[in-house]
């Protein structure tokens, strides 16, 4: 069967007539057909674009490329191989960072253990401006609100606290109020800032004016005994460092030694986990006086009652354990409070009892009559006879007050305080009056005189004692009666601890020993001791000093404590103005020791220029050698002897 599709077979193209060619080739349009284009002027052939060749950019642009990868390969080599070590170290410096760790100052104590400076907690108060502004508080009045606040605490002024709260420099972040406050002080500012804080939660008008306020942990030296012992202690400066005193003779060993720590720090803060290095400090040693604080105190307020008085420049009061040359008080008046030094008067700063040199006046005939002793140039019974005046040289010499001939023995002349007696005595000394002063100044030398005590301490003076070769006409005969030469308060005591001590010269000692910070203790080196005369001249000496005081003829009789035999000496002399450099005023001083035939303690009084009442040493210094010697008596706890005084001679009868 076959097979039918529905498909319609293929219509054959049959072929038609052939269509007339146009000319130029064309055909003739048909119906339908589009126009043909006429024809236009003929255009050239597209001109065709041939690329250049990259070869040459690519060549400069790898040029450059290993030029500029050569500079980072060599800084790369100069930063990792050359110059390691220094970039190395710059960033450890950058990363780690030091601070140093303060050492405690050690502490200064009088012989018992009492403190008399020491260093305690403080703060410094600091503020910062940008946060008392307007922008800050709301208020426009921030830093007059803060400093009155403020003021009253810090004892500042307001309008000045008010002034430095609002800094001309607005970009000021940080400002000191106030140095080395009471850990009380910063407390009763925080208590303000916590009830100011506490009130703007409820009052929403109301600002915290103190925010900005805030500590920074510091130290502080204080005195406990605020003016007692000033001279001895000195003061610690700004800085830390001692800048008087003791506070600067022994500030190696109070200052210690600083710590260090260092660790690594981003941002400002410490890096836990980097770890750190820590040389810790080591706190300075505390240094005990052989000062004892009550007789300090005793002396203390003594001078300062008659310095007072008198209406004089200032004096001095040394007392001395005649054994051991410790000093046991040396006071000062006027004073000065170590921790208040901006209210301290400059002229006060210092330690007068060693820095002022002046001439001793009748004092120093102790000298001249130890030296006549120990000499053999006469004994205390033998005869002077003393007229009104003594020419000598171009000068006519007298006693303080005119008289009629006195007929003293040599132990008179010392009770009586004669100059003119002590020049005739002194003139034994030798065959010639040049003589007899080569041997008087190689006693003055021995005492001490022309010297410094030993002490080392800052600013001492060690006088004026000219070679005997240049003393001029009058000091040949005022010298022996202690004008024309010039010694300070401890070299005067020390003459007459020397006596009290069978005529050993001990050198004087303020520093008992040193504890360190473990706990040890080291005692001072034994002070060096020199005889000056012998054991029995010494005693001679003790028992004519008795009689200044015992005797009624005696000069020191306002020296006298019951029950208690004394020794000592009076003296007045002219005084130097250390203005002018002449003449004006007096010094006035008493010297001793006691008990005269046991002697523990010595005691030196010097008041400089009283122009109120009288300004004679036995009137104004003896009742202060009186009052601190019984204190020191009582305070050590030494008995009187009970022997009875030996009562040498005074006069004689022609």
């Amino acid at each position: 069967m076959t097979e039918v599709s529905d498909r319609e077979p293929p219509r054959r193209r049959v072929p038609g007539p052939a269509r007339p060619v146009r000319p130029g080739g064309g055909r003739r349009p048909g119906p339908g057909a589009r126009p043909a284009r006429r024809p236009g002027p003929s255009r050239p052939a597209p001109r065709a674009f041939r690329l250049g060749s990259p070869r040459p950019r690519l060549r400069m642009i790898g040029l450059a490329l290993t030029l500029v990868l050569s500079a980072f390969v060599v800084r790369l080599l100069q930063v990792q191989a050359v110059d390691a070590g220094t970039y190395s170290a710059k960033a450890e410096q950058n990363r780690y960072v030091v601070h140093t760790l303060p050492a405690e100052r050690g502490g200064i104590t009088d012989r018992n253990g009492v403190a008399l400076a020491a260093t305690v907690d403080s703060y410094d108060i600091t503020a910062d401006p940008t946060m008392f502004t307007r922008e800050q508080l709301k208020v426009d009045d921030g830093p007059e609100q803060a400093a009155a606040l403020l003021a009253p605490i810090l004892g500042q002024d307001q309008e000045e606290l008010a002034e430095v709260l609002r800094p001309k420099n607005k970009q000021l972040r940080y400002v000191r109020l106030a140095r080395r406050q009471t850990p009380q002080v910063w407390n009763q500012i925080k208590d303000l800032k916590t009830a100011l804080t506490a009130k703007t939660e409820t009052d929403t008008a109301a600002v915290n004016v103190l925010a900005g306020v805030f500590a920074d942990p510091s130290s502080k030296r204080v005195y406990p005994g605020g003016d007692l012992a000033a001279g001895v202690l000195g003061w610690v400066g700004a800085d830390g460092k001692g800048g008087g005193g003791l506070e600067r003779k022994l500030d190696k060993t109070l200052a210690g030694e600083d710590g260090k720590i260092r660790y690594a720090q981003s941002g400002g803060r410490q890096v836990p986990t980097a770890g750190s290095t820590e040389t810790p400090a080591v706190p300075g040693s505390d240094v005990e006086l052989t000062i004892d604080r009550d007789i300090q105190w005793a002396a203390q307020n003594a001078i300062s009652e008659q310095v007072e008085k008198s209406k004089a420049d200032g004096g001095y009061v040394i007392v001395q354990d005649t054994a051991t040359g410790e000093i046991l008080a040396m006071a000062n008046a006027p004073g000065f409070e170590p921790g208040d030094l901006a209210h301290a008067d400059p002229e006060a700063l210092g330690n007068a009892s060693l820095q002022d040199a002046f001439e001793p006046g009748s004092t120093a005939k102790v000298l001249s009559m130890a030296a006549v002793l120990e000499e053999n140039a006469a004994t205390p019974g033998t005869h002077i006879t003393v007229p009104n005046r003594l020419k000598r040289g171009d000068r006519l010499f007298k006693d303080d007050i005119d008289h009629p001939t006195w007929y003293l023995t040599l132990n008179g002349v010392l009770a009586k305080s004669s100059n003119i007696g002590t020049i005739m005595a002194t003139g034994e000394l030798g065959r010639t009056q040049a003589e007899a002063n080569k041997v008087l100044y190689s006693y003055l030398r021995k005492f001490g005189l022309g010297d410094y005590s030993g002490l080392g301490f800052p600013g001492e003076t060690k006088g004026i004692l000219a070679p005997p070769g240049q003393w001029s006409t009058s000091q040949q005969y005022t010298i022996p009666f202690g004008q024309g030469v010039s010694v300070n308060a401890l070299q005067a005591a020390s003459v007459y601890s020397t006596i009290a001590n069978g005529g050993v010269r001990v050198e004087p000692t303020l520093v008992r020993g040193t504890k360190g910070a473990d706990g040890r203790f080291t005692p001072a080196p034994e002070p060096e001791k020199r005889r000056v005369t012998s054991a029995k001249t010494a005693k001679t000496l003790a028992q004519m000093l008795e009689s200044v005081v015992d005797d009624e003829e005696g000069t020191g009789t306002k020296a006298r404590i019951p029950g208690y035999r004394v020794a000592g000496k009076t003296g007045t002399a002219n005084r130097v103005d250390p203005a002018t450099g002449k003449y004006h005023g007096y010094t006035s001083s008493f010297a001793g020791f006691a008990p005269a035939d046991k002697p523990r303690v010595t005691v030196y009084c010097a008041i400089q220029n009283a122009t109120q009442g009288s300004y004679f040493g036995g009137q104004i210094c003896g009742p202060i050698y009186r009052q601190v010697m019984e204190f020191a008596l009582k305070t050590l706890q030494v008995p009187p002897t009970g022997a009875a005084p030996a009562r040498l001679p005074v006069a004689f009868k022609p």
